[in-house]
Formats: structure tokens, C-alpha cells, sequence
């Protein structure tokens, strides 16, 4: 209970005990709907499930907006948390209890500071979240399988709390267990990245035609040439949880556009999902 309530992992007994009860069939029928997953290996497999048994007895999940969160969403859910941290310490997810499940999107208090000086309130919505300390928030319109293959909003939000439990989201996780990677190294090359796709969004949204609304649909053609979606523009927090998704969801966009990027990232979280999908480094077969 102790260990619950301070956020920490769940013991080695109660998570043998989890483990137990996740079926043959309840396992197969949930890694069916996530087809970015069909490569894993039978060990990769195994390993997942120790973590996703890991994350069903230390996380409490509950329904909002009377949504009632069923088994075959915790375990749908879990399955995409706990591929990131697959082959790391499950540590790296403790400091907090909570996985909020929404129907659909829902709003968020924001607020942004004019340059002369006057702070705008506004409501924005969204399909995840992730708090400093606190819960992730998540829709499950967004987030339950055969969702489009270009996005993942729950490995996108449990990248965040990797970044967070390596202090302040700035798009460099903890690497306290990574005595490979140095702190200098990632961020000489999540700088050169985060340019680098910065300057590629610059460059396609100077080739739009100006009677097309950059903001609608209608401009996804442009958009879509880029490896990642535009959002990881935004910051290099966000960089890093939009890449994160790309990583393990679309890989060879990625790899192509930004291989040194595609290398430290395969070489933090240990896994290299091209290599799983029969490509040669850089993405070539």
C-alpha cells in the first residue's frame, strides 16, 4: 500500500500476479489490433509483457466522463506504455499512480502572455496529457488500436514522463542508466535534429500555395513529405515524444530524414524497430 501511495512500482509478487493473469488469448487479441508490434520477436514478446504486468498492478487506471474502463482497454493501453521502456528499468515510470481514460478529447486550461503583456485564457483540446508529478490523461478515441500508424498518442505521452523523470521536459530523458550516452552528446544531437526538421517545416510551408490554408487538410500533401509530424516543431520536449512516436510506430521516415537522431534514440531505448522490420541501417534494405 505504502509503495502505491509514494508512487513506486509494485513488487516482484504482485507483478507475478499480473503476469498470471494476462490469457494467451486476451494477449494475441490485443497485440492483433497494434500491427507495429507484429514484428517483435517471441523474447521481445515476453519482455513485453513483464512490463506491461508491471504497469497493470503499479498504475490505477480510471474512466472519466463515465467511461468505464474495461480490461481490453487497460491492457490495450498498457501495451503501447510499456513498449518504450521495454528494455528499461520500469523505474523510469514511477513517481506518480494515475492513467486517466477520457471517451474522447477533452479540454484543457491554457494560457499564453501577448508581448504586451496581456495573458490570454483559453480552453484547448486534446487527446493526451501528461503531468509533472501527476497523471496521464488520455482519450480513448485516440488511443485504442487501428488508429492511423503515423501517431501513437500513449507512447507520445509516456515519452513525456520519461522526460520529465529526467527532470524538467527539455527533450533529454534521465540517462543515469546509460553510461554509453553521454548528456553532451544528446543534446549536440537533439539540437542538430530539432534544427534540422525545423528548417524542412520552414521549407514546406514556404512551398504551399497561398490560396491553401496551411491549417487545413487540404495542405496535408506538403505535410506529409515530412518525417515527423509538424507538431514536433514546437519545442524539443515535444520533438522528442513526436520522434519517440515515429520511432516505434513509422521508423524508416525517420531513420532516412535523421539518422544520427534514429541511432541515439535506438540506442537509449535499446531497441531498433527497423532492424525488426528487415532494414538495414539508415533504412536500407
Amino acid at each position: 500500500m505504502f509503495r502505491w501511495l509514494a508512487g513506486r512500482g509494485a513488487s516482484r509478487r504482485r507483478v507475478a500476479q499480473e503476469l498470471s493473469l494476462i490469457s494467451p488469448q486476451a494477449w494475441r487479441h490485443a497485440m492483433a489490433g497494434l500491427p507495429f508490434l507484429a514484428s517483435l520477436s517471441r523474447q521481445e514478446q515476453e519482455a513485453l509483457r513483464d512490463r506491461v504486468a508491471w504497469l497493470l498492478a503499479s498504475k490505477v487506471f480510471n474512466g472519466a466522463r463515465g467511461l468505464e474502463v474495461t480490461d481490453d482497454i487497460k491492457m490495450a493501453i498498457a501495451i503501447q506504455a510499456a513498449l518504450p521502456i521495454m528494455q528499461l528499468d520500469p523505474a523510469l515510470y514511477e513517481g506518480w499512480i494515475e492513467i486517466i481514460v477520457y471517451p474522447g478529447g477533452f479540454l484543457i486550461p491554457r494560457s499564453e502572455v501577448h508581448e504586451d503583456g496581456v495573458v490570454a485564457e483559453y480552453m484547448l483540446e486534446a487527446s493526451g496529457e501528461a503531468w509533472d508529478g501527476g497523471p496521464v490523461i488520455l482519450s480513448w478515441e485516440d488511443s485504442q488500436p487501428g488508429k492511423p500508424q503515423t501517431m501513437n498518442v500513449v507512447i507520445h505521452e509516456f515519452a513525456h514522463k520519461l522526460d520529465l523523470y529526467g527532470g524538467v521536459a527539455d527533450g533529454m530523458p534521465s540517462l543515469h542508466a546509460h553510461s554509453d550516452i553521454r548528456p553532451s552528446v544528446w543534446m549536440r544531437v537533439l539540437d542538430a535534429a530539432f534544427d534540422n526538421f525545423g528548417n524542412a517545416l520552414d521549407a514546406i510551408e514556404r512551398e504551399i500555395p497561398r490560396h491553401i490554408d496551411p491549417e487545413s487538410d487540404a495542405a496535408s500533401p506538403w505535410y506529409d513529405r515530412l518525417p515527423l509530424d509538424p507538431y514536433a516543431a514546437t519545442d524539443p520536449a515535444e520533438f522528442f515524444a513526436v520522434s519517440t512516436e515515429g520511432f516505434f510506430v513509422n521508423p524508416l521516415p525517420l531513420a532516412q530524414a535523421l539518422p544520427e537522431w534514429y541511432g541515439l534514440l535506438a540506442q537509449y531505448y535499446r531497441q531498433d524497430p527497423l532492424r525488426r522490420l528487415g532494414f538495414a541501417p539508415h533504412g536500407m534494405r
